[in-house]
């Protein structure tokens, strides 16, 4: 009996963390470039009480099933899904999106590196093209205080017409990760290189498997609201049903508590 109250309690906590994550990605349902998070359930180890092939008598004969009992569930790892988000338009210069894979490289303060979907650029007081929050890009790109129509290719060249010659101002390339779930999230729509992830590949937008460049457009985020809203019930009955399980056990044991 109090073991069935200690396997209720790990399916409440599992749900829990299903939850949380569930309303994480229903917070960010308008967060741009976000990628859904997605649990993973495992079930937890088993106390062999007759082993699966056990000798059941002299004669050699072998036990077809055993008897194991399960000790509950937990969360093995939360990852990323990454297939893309629907593209906004907003005709705004420096919004860029991609449309496949790939990552904006982006330079921090202390030097280092970081990647991120979302293309919500804008220029400096320096004319440098950086983050919202004032990260620029890497490649760097400047453009000329008396530059004017701006444009970026969907191969990432970034021109404009400077003294009515369009000049060529650099180009946008993206990182490409072997696997791009096993970044760590650094918050601000910012993911950083991990062992997992592997080593960046810098290229041009459109080559070796890279998405391309749309100027004017943002990528959404790819949670699904309705299907949230379903796992989140799912998740929330889930949890229901196991303090279901520990209100029995409980009975039960209240029950053998009063046997005279």
């Amino acid at each position: 009996m109090f073991q069935a109250l200690r396997i209720a309690a790990t399916g409440m906590h599992a749900q829990q963390l299903n939850v949380n994550v569930l309303s994480n990605n229903i917070a960010n349902l308008n967060t741009t470039g976000f990628k859904q998070d997605m649990p993973a359930f495992t079930d937890l180890m088993y106390q062999n009480q007759k082993a699966v092939g056990a000798i059941t008598s002299d004669t050699g004969t072998i036990a077809p099933t055993g008897l194991q009992i399960g000790l509950g569930v937990s969360v093995g790892s939360v990852y990323k899904i990454m297939k893309q988000g629907d593209l906004l338009k907003t005709d705004n210069t420096y919004d860029v999106a991609i449309s496949g894979r790939g990552f904006f490289k982006i330079t921090m303060p202390d030097g280092t590196n970081t990647y991120t979907r979302d293309g919500t650029f804008q220029i400096n007081q320096d004319g440098q093209i950086v983050t919202k929050d004032g990260y620029p890009l890497d490649p760097a790109i400047s453009i000329p205080a008396n530059a004017t129509d701006v444009t970026v290719t969907s191969s990432g060249v970034v021109s404009a017409k400077v003294n009515d010659i369009v000049t060529q101002l650099g180009t946008i390339t993206l990182s490409m990760f072997t696997n791009e779930a096993g970044l760590e999230n650094k918050g601000d729509n910012l993911y950083i290189e991990t062992d997992a992830s592997g080593t960046p590949t810098d290229v041009n937008p459109g080559t070796e498997g890279a998405g391309t460049l749309d100027q004017g457009y943002l990528e959404t985020s790819n949670v699904d609201a309705i299907a949230s809203i379903t796992d989140l019930i799912t998740a929330q009955r889930a949890y229901e049903l196991n303090s279901r399980v520990i209100s029995t056990a409980d009975d039960m044991l209240s029950t053998l508590n009063q046997i005279r």
